[in-house]
Formats: structure tokens, sequence, C-alpha cells
């Protein structure tokens, strides 16, 4: 379970010009449209919704959940409980949402849908520009505090992320760090995303000597905790509908705060 969550019921909007939503150009200042939310027994199971309009759904995903289906699992994901949920429970209702971006199965954090076609494009249109910030518990101690990672990451046949030094091979890929706290031979880590290619975040570090607590693809190291230690704590973005930017943030999951003996 997350500690306490510092975005529930207080969405930061940026009171700007709009920067060219789904609506018309120009200064007016329109909010997002606010969505009927379905009575509490219809809330997602496993999913805390932080923000919900007209054109998006943001929630708060728990480590261990997919975003999406997969051939061996259909049912048990944020995209199927939030279809779920917004249909209300019935199969023949057209309302659905639409997956913008992903989170590992095992990272925790927040995580954004759209409710139309048109606001996920303008979204995934825009991802370049969306500030994206992790917290992470990596093994020993970072040299130095604070740099950006960058490599191109390609993927073999069994599915694993590696680093090539052949950019026709791989994408540029680039990770952002800062070490916020070290304790007990784990170093806590502030990560801005700068791209986002698939387990970015744990090849690059694995691939530095420091993986990522808690990962068994990219680890050797002996198991510390009961889940990898990888948690998508802001997410900043442009609204489709206002074209304001909206920022959310969650604080650290009190696992993490249990592995650095806090």
């Amino acid at each position: 379970m997350m500690a306490g969550i510092t975005g529930v019921g207080e969405i930061m909007v940026a009171m700007g010009k709009r920067k060219n939503g789904l609506g018309e150009g120009g200064t007016a200042m329109v909010q997002p449209r606010p969505a009927p939310r379905p009575a509490k027994k219809r809330q997602p199971r496993g999913l805390l919704i932080l923000h919900e309009d007209q054109d998006i759904l943001v929630v708060a995903k728990p480590a261990g959940l997919l975003t999406i289906g997969t051939d061996r699992e259909k049912s048990r994901t944020a995209h199927y409980l939030l279809n779920d949920y917004v249909r209300k429970g019935d199969p023949k209702s057209r309302h659905r949402v639409y997956v913008v971006h992903r989170l590992d199965k095992d990272t925790s954090g927040i995580l954004l849908f759209a409710k139309s076609e048109q606001a996920k494009k303008f979204l995934q249109e825009h991802w370049p520009q969306t500030e994206k910030h992790y917290l992470a518990i990596v093994h020993g101690r970072l040299t130095p505090k604070e740099a950006t990672i960058t490599s191109y990451l390609a993927e073999n046949a069994a599915q694993k992320v590696y680093s090539t030094p052949d950019p026709a091979k791989g994408k540029l890929s680039q990770t952002a760090y800062k070490v916020l706290q070290e304790s007990k031979g784990l170093s806590l880590v502030d990560i801005h995303l700068l791209t986002g290619r698939k387990h970015q975040i744990r090849v690059h570090f694995a691939e530095k000597g420091h993986p990522v607590a808690g990962d068994k693809k990219y680890s050797n190291t002996a198991p510390v905790g009961k889940r990898l230690a990888l948690h998508a704590r802001s997410l900043s973005f442009i609204h489709p509908h206002s074209g304001k930017e909206m920022r959310f943030e969650l604080e650290m999951p009190e696992e993490f705060a249990r592995l650095l003996g806090k």
C-alpha cells in the first residue's frame, strides 16, 4: 500500500495560455470538464482514482498489476478494470478508456488514460513534452551522485533489453538521476525519464552496476524486499481539452521507507 498521496483532490493546473489542446486556440481559461462519478460500489477495484473528467482518467497503479492485457492475462489489468468502471458494469456500453502509456507490471505509480481516441492522440503526440519522475531504490552507492545515463537500447529474442553501441540497432535512451539518500548499501534515487523505452530505468542502472532492488530480470543480486523498488512518482502533462498543464504527485511507497530503515 502506498503512503499518503499529495495529488488526491489537489490537482495543480497551470493557469497560463492554452497550448493548443483539443479546443480552439486563444487565451481562454477553460478548465477540465468534470465527469459524473459512478456510485462508490462501481469504483475500480485495486485502483485509486486521482482525477477524472470527460477527457482523461489518472490513477495510482499498485505493483503487481498489468497496465494492459497479455495472452495469459486479460482481465486483471488496469485497462480492463477502468473499462469496466466507465461502462458501469454494462459490457454493451460504448464507453471505454484508451491506453496512453504503460508501466511495467511490478512498477507502481501514476498512470494516465484517455477517454476518447482524440484525447489519446493529443496526449501521445505531446508525450515528449510530458515530464515523468520516478523514485527507485538501487543497490550500492552511485558515482556521480547526479548525472544522465545515455545509451542505445535494443531488445533480443528473449525479450530482454540491453544497450548497444550501434545507433542503427537501438533507440536513443536517456535517464537523468539524482541520489536523494543512501542507507544500508542502498540508494534512493529521483529519476527524470527523458525518453520512455521499455525497461529503460532497470537496464540503465543494472548496466551501471547498480540494479534496481527487487529486479529479478536484470539483477543477479540477492533479493531485497518483496517487490521491484520502482515507483512512477509524478507526471506533468498538457490537458487535451483545456490546454493547461496538470501535475500529479504521489508520496514514496511504505515499502521503500522500510527498505531504507526509515
